[in-house]
Parts: C-alpha cells; structure tokens; sequence
C-alpha cells in the first residue's frame, strides 16, 4: 500500500476530515474533532491507529510491522508499517476500519447525526 491508497482509504470513511496540527508533515486524520489515525509520506510508510487495549496487545505478537503507538499512548495506540511489511493491505484497512469504529462509538448521539 503507498501513501495514496492509504490517504484515499482514510479519507473514504464517513465525516472524515484531516488536518496538520503538530507540523508540515504530519496529517492527522480526524471523525469530527476527534484523532483515528496519523500519517506521513515519509518512508517506510507507517501509519498510527487507535486500538482496543487487549488487541493492541495482540496484533504486536502477532506482526512485527505493528509496534506501540509512536509519540501516543502505548496502551491505545498502534503504529503499524504499511509499506514492505508483514502486514497486507486488507490488514490495514481493517485496523483503519477497526479505530474508525472505535473513535466513531465514542461521538454524542448529536456529532453521529451531523455526521449523516
């Protein structure tokens, strides 16, 4: 998967709206205010994904491309390696699915119907 894939997936889902809070370089993507997920273009192409604490836990044992949220809460936060990695593209998109949902659950019943 390289950058564009990832960034078209990301910003396919509902409400999505990306941002650079921190630099030039670093998008974070967004379900109303709230962070699912942070990339950049640089190479090896990584992205942070928020994720149930237990199965944080288990997608790290289970791959060597997903490793403890880098500059996140550890407990909350996975970076995965997108690119050359033993992660395969449907993986991702199923952990991009699997924050989305997660960040999306915690909205007020208010923000889910702004969003449509």
């Amino acid at each position: 998967m390289d950058f564009k894939t990832l960034d078209k997936y990301l910003r396919s889902k509902k409400g999505v709206t990306f941002d650079y809070p921190f630099d030039d370089k670093v998008r974070v993507y967004r379900i109303d205010d709230k962070m699912f997920a942070l990339t950049s273009e640089e190479k090896p192409l990584r992205v942070n994904l928020k994720c149930d604490p237990v199965y944080a836990l288990e997608l790290r044992c289970i791959y060597e491309g997903v490793i403890p949220g880098y500059h996140m809460n550890k407990k909350h936060w996975n970076t995965v390696t997108v690119e050359n990695s033993d992660v395969d593209e449907e993986s991702v998109k199923e952990l991009i699915d699997h924050s989305y949902a997660l960040v999306y659950a915690k909205l007020t019943k208010k923000q889910r119907e702004l969003l449509g």
